[in-house]
């Protein structure tokens, strides 16, 4: 992060990244720590975005500070590989850096949740943390664990968040719909649900 300032709705978020600056351009959807933002302004090295109040309440952008590190990622175009699961840059909260556990180079690494999130997550499904996608190793009520590999941990900020650090998180999204298709059903739709 090169810069930070407070703005009338909000906060300008500026980045420095000579490799991605000169490939961007206005109105082009970047992800910030998983956060969808939209860049309002070019200059050499560096680009800005502008993040209203919602997405400094529910991300973990409001607490960034000039030289902190951020993941970036452009929005994927129509036809591209997709190589994950379905990230979308709607991040639903903030979690907390609960524990990590080391193992050579790899690293066991749990996360804490708000309540309500929990159902949308089950062992070996995905998540996103600081927008990487991520394969859930175990899930409990109030905390779900990772692995990172050597390449996550070395290239995202995953690999230095310290215990406590707030990470942005995003839920899968097909898991999102169906809980509310299921919310929404009556009486009926529900039990063909689960008789299936």
């Amino acid at each position: 992060m090169k810069a930070v300032a407070d703005a009338p709705a909000g906060r300008t978020l500026v980045v420095s990244e000579p490799r991605l600056a000169p490939q961007l351009a206005l109105g082009e959807s970047v992800a910030v720590n998983g956060a969808c933002l939209t860049v309002v302004h070019v200059d050499g090295e560096a680009f800005a975005f502008e993040a209203g109040f919602e997405t400094l309440a529910r991300t973990n952008l409001g607490g960034l500070r000039p030289g902190e590190r951020v993941n970036l990622e452009r929005a994927l175009r129509v036809g591209d590989r997709l190589g994950g699961h379905f990230v979308t840059g709607h991040v639903d909260c903030t979690g907390r850096v609960l524990e990590r556990v080391p193992n050579d180079e790899w690293e066991t690494v749990w996360f804490g949740f708000p309540p309500g999130f929990g159902e949308l997550m089950v062992d070996k499904g995905s998540v996103a943390v600081d927008g990487v996608s991520l394969t859930l190793v175990e899930v409990r009520a109030d905390r779900f664990s990772v692995m990172l590999i050597p390449h996550t941990r070395a290239h995202t900020t995953l690999g230095f968040r310290g215990v406590g650090a707030a990470v942005n998180l995003e839920f899968d999204l097909l898991a999102k719909h169906l809980r509310k298709l299921v919310r929404n059903a009556g009486p009926q739709e529900r039990q063909e649900f689960s008789t299936g």
